[in-house]
């Protein structure tokens, strides 16, 4: 039963990221823990994270063969990202798993909220990191990289709702080309956090692959789902968004009530 259940949760995530284009991963989590039946939320967590890097690479090829993915700054970025998601997930290894669970559904509902104030916005496409550039893009993209890093490996999440801002924020690239350009730190930080969680020994890779597998047809069904409602994909988005608050005030409530 417990494999079927992994299969349905990841069907679900993949499904919501294929439908909204993102967001799915936030709720790889709770599926685990409420849905999976997972032991302990660092568990969930290090499983979880093994299925958020394989589903942004995923992603990332589609992408990268459209040309919305600027190698240069992705690569420092996430290498400087590499060493934040390392010592975030350190840290959150050795937080409290009920604490975890309380900051982790506040997290949701900040993202939540993010989602629905969430706007399109104009940059520079041609913007682009090279010699004539680095002096002016390199340090924020390092700087803000680390920063965006540690929280994706605290939280164990893609932590895309930080990095496509970051990305914006560093270089000024419109936000199409830093949803593209954010894949790579995703896959990136999601394996960086789910090696140290595996070193711990706080991954079920049985868990892990049913849920993969679940969510790689939950994403080709999502994908065809989203193509045939794409006039109505800021609607989806705006009620995925309302679904997220209220899992993550559940999740807050289900960490806090404990301490209580």
């Amino acid at each position: 039963m417990q494999d079927i259940l992994s299969i349905l949760s990841g069907s679900l995530v993949g499904f919501v990221l294929g439908l909204v284009g993102g967001g799915g991963s936030i709720i790889a989590v709770p599926l685990l823990l409420y849905v999976v039946g997972v032991a302990s939320p660092h568990l969930a967590i290090g499983t979880s994270a093994i299925a958020v890097s394989l589903s942004a690479l995923s992603n990332l090829v589609n992408h990268a063969r459209r040309g919305n993915v600027k190698w240069p700054c992705a690569v420092s970025f996430s290498a400087a990202g590499i060493a934040g998601a390392w010592a975030g997930s350190s840290l959150a290894m050795r937080v409290p798993g009920d604490q975890l669970l309380a900051l982790f559904g506040l997290l949701m509902i900040i993202v939540g909220t993010v989602m629905l104030l969430k706007k399109d916005a104009e940059g520079n496409p041609d913007i682009r990191l090279s010699f004539s550039t680095a002096r002016q893009l390199l340090p924020l993209l390092l700087a803000i990289g680390f920063g965006v890093g540690a929280l994706s490996g605290f939280f164990g999440i893609g932590g895309g709702f930080l990095i496509v801002p970051g990305l914006m924020l560093a270089t000024g690239m419109p936000i199409g080309i830093a949803i593209g350009t954010s894949l790579v730190a995703v896959t990136v930080f999601g394996a960086t956090t789910a090696s140290n969680y595996a070193m711990a020994g706080l991954v079920d890779w049985r868990i892990a692959g049913f849920f993969i597998a679940g969510g790689v047809a939950g994403g080709v069904i999502g994908t065809l789902a989203g193509q045939k409602l794409a006039k109505r994909k800021g609607s989806l988005t705006m009620a995925f968004a309302v679904f997220v608050i209220l899992i993550g005030a559940y999740v807050t409530w289900k960490g806090v009530s404990p301490l209580l």
